[in-house]
């Protein structure tokens, strides 16, 4: 098995992003990940465009990708800040994570959502807390 096999079967423990929400992990490196979103109606909001939840889901299951899916320690979002830059046109969110800093008891992350059709759709920042070594 891979690692990133490895990381998708470990993360599956995150029923709401994976089975409620439908988020899947893409690509993962130590401080990277890039997962998706295929869009569906039960994403959207009155304005048929994706809920700001969605997307946050997406943002958060991204970043703790990043920092959790290597290593030996595990980390859970302390605070989350996201701005919504436009709707999505396309069918499909795109999610990019990286760990700018990985400290002894905290990490900054920062992800960037944009759809298949090039639309910048959301910016995260996330600060992580160390829970476990």
């Amino acid at each position: 098995m891979s690692k990133l096999e490895e990381i998708r079967e470990e993360f599956k423990k995150d029923r709401f992003a994976t089975d409620a929400v439908g988020i899947v992990i893409d690509s993962a490196e130590p401080g990277k990940a890039v997962c998706s979103l295929t869009l569906e109606p039960r994403h959207m909001n009155a304005n048929n465009v994706p809920m700001g939840g969605a997307v946050f889901t997406l943002a958060d299951f991204t970043c703790a990708v990043a920092e959790n899916g290597y290593g030996e320690r595990s980390t859970v979002s302390q605070n989350a800040s996201i701005t919504f830059l436009a709707p999505a046109r396309g069918k499909r969110l795109i999610a990019e994570a990286s760990c700018l800093r990985s400290g002894r008891t905290t990490a900054l992350l920062t992800v960037d959502i944009r759809d298949e059709l090039g639309t910048y759709v959301a910016h995260a920042t996330v600060n992580a807390y160390v829970i476990g070594q």
